[in-house]
């Protein structure tokens, strides 16, 4: 579980870094939404970070560190991001041995989920890291910010 979870975090929190400071340096509008009814690009970039604690602290069998919600600032996401990259930095793959039937709970808007340590991670928690991930990318993308497909998953590369 641990090779399943805390790398692929640590992998694109550090590509969402780089978006972030690739906003900050076009200066994006944190309050930026697709749609009126969706949430901005702000709370879209401090979600897809929560969810990496959200994910890995119940594998764990550790508590989900206290993160707030509602960054002011590109400096505020960037630090957000910084400490839940050192949050993970700090796990072990002997926390996650048994994790994969372990039961992982965690707030689905108003529902409650309540999943074995497996499922939790492929079909609820890296899901949810990657729409709010995906939305952030768009949301820059809608402001004008060149990113592609390289600068979200690291691996492309295009002339």
């Amino acid at each position: 579980m641990y090779a399943a979870s805390v790398p692929v975090f640590q992998r694109y929190l550090g590509q969402l870094a780089r978006m972030v400071d690739a906003g900050a340096s076009h200066g994006c509008n944190l309050q930026a939404r697709l749609v009126p009814d969706m949430l901005p690009l702000g709370l879209q970039i401090d979600i897809a970070t929560q969810f990496s604690l959200r994910a890995c602290a119940p594998l764990a069998g550790r508590e989900v560190p206290p993160f707030g919600q509602g960054s002011a600032s590109f400096a505020d996401l960037h630090a957000r991001i910084h400490r839940a990259q050192a949050f993970l930095a700090n796990l072990t793959p002997a926390q996650m041995a048994d994790s994969a039937k372990r039961l992982c709970t965690d707030q689905a808007g108003q529902a409650t989920v309540a999943l074995p340590g497996a499922v939790f991670l492929s079909q609820y928690a890296l899901p949810n890291f990657f729409f709010h991930l995906t939305s952030a990318y768009a949301l820059l993308r809608q402001q004008g910010v060149p990113l592609g497909k390289a600068d979200f998953d690291g691996w492309h590369r295009y002339s």
